[in-house]
């Protein structure tokens, strides 16, 4: 093993092409699919810290199922939910700058990916 997977595995509880292949490839996606959803709904972003925090949760037992990591592993957990933390706000933010400038055209325009202003 390189240095850098045994410093993953000591401070992660798994190599670095397992924690990456189960972040972005298998809960990611699902992440995403939070984010839009607690958008779509018009539900406050904090709602979006919790379902994560569950999505984190079930991504350290999949490395543990799969991947034969950590199950306990803290760090494993925070870098997983930030991760997943991130992939939502965003999905969040892109369906709510989406929702602003649709529902309210007389309000807003769209301005740039991720935001929205005032129209004059």
């Amino acid at each position: 093993m390189s240095p850098l997977d045994l410093f993953m595995a000591e401070w992660f509880g798994d190599t670095l092409f397992n924690i990456a292949l189960l972040n972005l490839v298998l809960v990611g996606p699902a992440s995403f699919a939070a984010g839009h959803a607690v958008a779509i709904t018009w539900r406050h972003w904090g709602q979006l810290v919790f379902y994560t925090a569950l999505l984190s949760a079930t991504l350290r037992f999949l490395d543990y199922a799969l991947g034969g990591g950590e199950l306990w592993s803290v760090a494993g957990f925070l870098l997983g939910w930030t991760v997943q933390m991130s992939i939502g706000a965003f999905a969040y933010r892109l369906t709510r700058s989406r929702q602003m400038v649709q529902q309210y055209p007389w309000l807003y325009r769209r301005k740039g990916l991720l935001g929205w202003e005032e129209r004059h």
